[in-house]
């Protein structure tokens, strides 16, 4: 991991909107009321110092109870907070009491307990630190490769309308998905026509209503027939009809969307022969109540229920929504895949990928049992006519170590971290015997850093080591999220080709 950095932390005071929001599992929905808001933003893997009288609210110069009140805040937001891996401490410079948040890796948005009304009144915002253009379109960009997860808690007191609703609809459909493939049948007595009879027929009717009109196959029947709940089909094909209007008025984000929208059009087919009808409150308080019912049925009745609420994703402006959660880590090695995705397409070489277990090579251990690692696993692995890359992308600090300081400058533990990173990657090229193997390491930068390093020549580092006749290029690139992915691939075609 980066070094830890100061953050700077906002404190948004506000008024929050009232919203229906995701429940846990079995849980009846119930609306909440207004409550006041506060918003708490940090950048992952850094630490925030927030004032304690933001959440207390004492009067000035009240030290005591601030303290007081920070450490009672903690304690009870202690499960939440280490849920994100964040760790959180009260510190007094004398002056003043602070909150001290030290974030790890994960991005997201959560409520917290307010220790005077023990009521969610405050939102935990925790931001990428190496920026990027927003969740949708970074999400758009990365090819929909990580999700956020929605978290089982209680809804935000603020939320972020920059965040495109789509992002709640790549949530949402595979939840229905797997709530339609799980969805009980049973069988349900129903009364139509049919052309021969079938059950108990309804002899009087097909006399008196039938013969005369000449419809001798149209026979009045009622009998047992195995079909899904129809109502909650019915509810699931409106959620469905409203996710599909919000993504066909979305075409333009990319994609993504179309990917999302086929989806859609697919689950579709699976409930249409149940007409739409959007749910009441008794309905789904009954489906909550269901006992035994699994994971999926319960994680499907969420996504009726953010959709027919029209809940959003967490952030910092008024409407309340869903608390999310998604590692950086994990969605920085998607984007780094995204753009050597199209560096192979303009450049040529076959794609392997470490996310699908496309990489992996076991190690055979003579004592299985006393091996600590279990196998190698490259992030990226691209096959060229006349050599291989692997790719290794790390989610640290590096060109922002190095444009503040020179190599010999730095820390020694940070130095360590990037030796580990070079021995990892190095490990990687002994998988290939080619003569010509590349073996490089990505790490993330901010925009601003890229543009300068760009200015300067030094978008990357180049190195060689020599075994015998086989020589390993070691290539350290600057790759940021959300530049567009043409200006990437043309600065990795400098990097790797010329």
């Amino acid at each position: 991991m980066g070094a830890v950095s100061q953050s700077r932390v906002r404190v948004a005071p506000g008024r929050a909107r009232q919203r229906a929001g995701s429940r846990g599992r079995g849980a009846p929905i119930g609306r909440v009321g207004r409550i006041p808001a506060e918003a708490i933003v940090l950048a992952d893997t850094s630490v925030g110092r927030v004032p304690a009288a933001t959440i207390a609210r004492a009067g000035q110069g009240d030290a005591a109870r601030e303290a007081h009140l920070a450490h009672l805040f903690i304690d009870r937001n202690g499960k939440a907070l280490g849920r994100f891996k964040i760790d959180a401490r009260v510190d007094y410079d004398g002056d003043r009491v602070y909150l001290v948040f030290q974030t790890g890796t994960a991005i997201g948005a959560f409520p917290l307990v307010s220790p005077l009304s023990g009521r969610p009144e405050v939102s935990l915002i925790v931001r990428p630190r190496f920026g990027w253009a927003g969740l949708g379109a970074s999400l758009g960009k990365s090819g929909f490769k990580v999700i956020p997860e929605i978290l089982p808690l209680g809804l935000l007191p603020k939320t972020e309308r920059e965040i495109p609703p789509w992002v709640l609809s790549a949530a949402v459909l595979p939840r229905l998905k797997a709530m339609i493939d799980r969805l009980s049948r049973r069988f349900e007595m129903v009364d139509d026509l049919r052309s021969a009879p079938c059950g108990t027929v309804d002899w009087a009717a097909y006399a008196t209503e039938r013969l005369p009109r000449m419809k001798f196959l149209s026979v009045p029947c009622r009998h047992p027939d195995l079909r899904g709940n129809r109502e909650l089909r019915a509810a699931i094909h409106f959620t469905l009809r409203r996710q599909l209007a919000s993504l066909e008025s979305q075409r333009q984000a990319g994609g993504a969307v179309l990917v999302l929208m086929q989806l859609c059009v697919d689950l579709l087919r699976a409930v249409d022969e149940v007409p739409p009808a959007a749910p009441t409150r008794r309905q789904l308080d009954s489906w909550f109540r269901i006992p035994l019912a699994t994971t999926s049925f319960f994680d499907g009745l969420n996504a009726i229920t953010w959709t027919t609420d029209e809940t959003g994703l967490g952030g910092t402006t008024d409407w309340r929504g869903l608390p999310w959660a998604m590692s950086m880590e994990q969605f920085y090695e998607a984007w780094v895949e995204t753009v050597f995705e199209r560096f192979t397409r303009r450049f040529g070489g076959l794609l392997r990928v470490g996310r699908r277990r496309e990489t992996i090579t076991p190690i055979a251990w003579e004592r299985a049992y006393l091996g600590s690692q279990k196998f190698l696993l490259p992030d990226l692995v691209i096959e060229q006519e006349d050599r291989v890359v692997f790719v290794d992308a790390k989610y640290k600090d590096h060109w922002e170590e190095l444009r503040q300081h020179r190599w010999l400058q730095l820390e020694e533990e940070i130095r360590e971290r990037h030796r580990e990173d070079l021995l990892q990657v190095l490990a990687y090229s002994t998988l290939s015997d080619r003569k010509a193997t590349t073996a490089c390491l990505a790490y993330p930068c901010t925009p601003e850093t890229w543009e300068s390093l760009k200015d300067r020549g030094m978008l990357s580092h180049r190195g060689a080591i020599y075994a015998g006749r086989r020589r390993i290029d070691v290539v350290l690139l600057a790759i940021p999220i959300g530049n567009r992915l043409e200006d990437l691939v043309e600065y990795l075609g400098v990097a790797l080709v010329d």
